[in-house]
């Protein structure tokens, strides 16, 4: 007389993620930039100003003018500064690669938003991916290419 044991199984009860209050269908563009390492996707939008990257204010976050005016460089040619907001993710790279990879995913999501901005940032040099990378080290170097120094004896 064979018994028949009951299993019970254990299930957990998944909750509905809500959606952060940014999320909120506000019409935006949205891009991806590289440069290097660093990855950086940008989203515009129409209803915003200021760029914020990574949850800070882009000028704390890349407290040099010169980077700061290397993101701001697609929305200046184009005289729109004040009229477009982003928010970036970037992760990757060094400090100025970050900053580079933000102006071509800002000036790719300019075109998204309006297909007459290419020729004027396809001339200025914003559209084009730069895809110089760092070499990798071979085996038997002492870098990419630098071999051990040759002895006599």
């Amino acid at each position: 007389m064979a018994e028949k044991k009951e299993i019970k199984v254990k299930t957990k009860k998944v909750k509905k993620t809500e959606q952060a209050p940014e999320a909120k269908k506000e019409r935006h563009f949205e891009a991806v930039g590289r440069r290097k390492t660093a990855v950086a996707r940008v989203r515009l939008y129409t209803k915003r100003t200021g760029i914020e990257v990574n949850n800070q204010d882009f000028q704390k976050y890349f407290p040099i003018l010169r980077l700061q005016k290397k993101i701001m460089a697609p929305l200046e040619k184009m005289k729109i500064t004040n009229k477009l907001g982003a928010v970036v993710r970037v992760k990757g790279g060094g400090i100025n690669a970050q900053a580079e990879a933000i102006r071509l995913g800002i000036a790719r999501a300019l075109v998204k938003f309006n297909p007459d901005f290419r020729k004027r940032l396809r001339r200025a040099g914003y559209l084009t991916r730069d895809a110089r990378v760092v070499e990798r080290k071979k085996y038997g170097l002492k870098k990419a290419r630098r071999a051990p120094q040759w002895q006599k004896r």
